[in-house]
């Protein structure tokens, strides 16, 4: 066999075999360090058992209830009535001539068609969204904040905010060694940003929030570890999280205006994802956008630091994960960076135009004297309210056991409380290579069907435990799912003990 030598050829039971060009060894290296835990091992077990429970495998229960991740619709959220009639009519124009739709449904629809090549969602669009789903968005934010004025070329149609927030990454890392890009993300933080920093080579610097002091920012937190990382790397950006994922907290403004001050004191580049900007339930929090605050400042600020922010249709009271539309809007770039941000964008060609569709209908919904008004905001209080409901009820009973302490879920659709496991299980975690609130929520899943993520995927100050579960499901079924999770950690304690 006449062969190049670098090609590795095996005989296998007689058959010759080469081996694969790519394999775990010669396949990119950073891709290998990416994690993401919202979707990781529990997640696979609990798909797994799924399978098992359908072929008939006995169990101790009867259905796997999945509350590891953020996905309003599945957890039976329903949709918002307008947002999917004027979706309806943009993917089958046909239906405009029938009367079954309202008249401002179809009046946005066609509003969102003409702006499509060819009439149809189906059309590419520009690359950085549509022009007057831009413009839109750029109105929407000026409301949200007070008048603080808004440029539509600013604002930059996403795949949902992750896509945006990547993007953003992508432009901030650059150097090699103790020059190489450091970005500081708070601890716990949403998977999504250390996934994206290994994936892009660059240095995680985490900040840890106060879990004594419900999940606050602390400004001495922040210089800690910002002179930590100037020892190895050239931390250039900050990333915050507002509502928290996977910690709730809501921000107060005292609290931005000091993050704001650190920004523009050290150089460094702000980045806020507000995907949660609806989600605000606690008495006395609310909800203020980094942009509002950084124009409160007045110009030493508002015409030097450097922002990002991130909104999404995911989120809030729309919960349209599988759409996959977002925005983000850039501040005091640099305008040859800018075009560079607009290049880059161009290579993916667009977001998804349905998602944009969406995206305008959440910046520009039924106004006062529109047919659908009344519709609208009644559902849209209905599914906030409900949620603050179950965001109360979750701290409430997770406090009454014995062992878990729970901070209040000021905002977000996640609780993330502390657990205390017992020495014994914690040295039987670490003898089989398993953080040991994963070994918890492992056997959690494969003793009760709960599937929660373990705070071990989010990073948490050592020897501290956590779980994210998420405040989605049904009033009945989280009560259900919470008297599990109390009787399965008193029963954890005892096994152990």
């Amino acid at each position: 066999h006449a062969h190049q030598p670098n090609d590795v050829i095996r005989t296998i039971n007689g058959v010759f075999s080469r081996d694969k060009v790519l394999t775990i060894d010669t396949m990119n290296p950073t891709v290998k360090n990416v994690e993401y835990a919202v979707r990781g091992p529990i997640v696979q077990r609990a798909i797994q058992i799924e399978k098992e429970l359908r072929e008939g495998v006995k169990k101790p229960f009867t259905e796997v209830i999945k509350a590891n991740i953020g996905d309003a619709h599945a957890m039976g959220q329903q949709p918002i009535t307008f947002f999917r009639q004027v979706l309806a009519l943009c993917s089958y124009p046909e239906l405009l001539n029938e009367n079954m739709f309202p008249e401002d449904a179809k009046n946005r629809a066609r509003r969102i068609l003409q702006a499509c090549g060819g009439g149809s969602v189906g059309a590419y669009s520009a690359s950085q969204g549509i022009d007057c789903v831009r413009q839109d968005v750029a109105r929407y934010i000026e409301r949200r904040d007070g008048g603080v004025p808004c440029d539509p070329d600013n604002v930059y149609l996403t795949t949902g905010a992750s896509d945006g927030i990547v993007t953003m990454l992508k432009l901030l890392v650059c150097g090699e060694g103790a020059s190489r890009t450091g970005v500081m993300i708070s601890i716990p933080q949403y998977p999504l940003y250390s996934a994206a920093l290994a994936e892009l080579g660059a240095v995680q610097v985490n900040y840890y929030l106060n879990e004594e002091k419900c999940w606050s920012m602390d400004l001495s937190e922040l210089e800690r570890s910002l002179a930590e990382a100037r020892k190895h790397c050239n931390p250039k950006a900050l990333c915050i999280i507002n509502p928290g994922n996977p910690t709730g907290q809501v921000q107060s403004r005292q609290c931005i205006e000091d993050v704001i001050r650190f920004a523009a004191k050290e150089r460094l580049f702000l980045m806020a994802d507000e995907v949660y900007q609806d989600n605000v339930y606690a008495e006395g929090c609310q909800f203020h956008s980094f942009k509002k605050v950084l124009f409160e400042l007045g110009p030493e600020y508002s015409d030097n630091v450097e922002l990002a922010s991130f909104h999404s249709t995911s989120k809030c009271y729309m919960g349209e994960c599988g759409f996959r539309g977002g925005y983000m809007e850039v501040i005091n770039m640099d305008p040859e960076v800018q075009a560079q941000l607009s290049k880059l964008v161009s290579v993916r060609l667009c977001p998804p135009v349905p998602g944009q569709a969406l995206m305008d209908l959440v910046v520009n919904s039924p106004q006062p004297g529109e047919p659908s008004h009344t519709t609208f905001m009644k559902e849209r209080t209905a599914t906030l309210s409900l949620l603050a409901e179950k965001a109360k009820l979750t701290e409430q009973i997770l406090n009454t056991v014995p062992g878990i302490t729970c901070n209040p879920v000021q905002g977000a659709m996640y609780s993330f409380p502390n657990i205390s496991l017992p020495e014994k299980s914690i040295k039987e975690a670490k003898a089989l290579g398993q953080a040991p609130d994963m070994f918890y929520c492992m056997k959690l899943l494969e003793e009760t069907g709960i599937c929660l993520v373990p705070g071990s995927g989010f990073g948490q100050k050592d020897g501290t435990y956590h779980f994210r579960m998420t405040i989605l499901p049904p009033t009945d079924k989280l009560k259900i799912l919470l008297a599990k999770v109390k009787e399965f950690h008193q029963k954890f304690t005892q096994q152990y003990s």
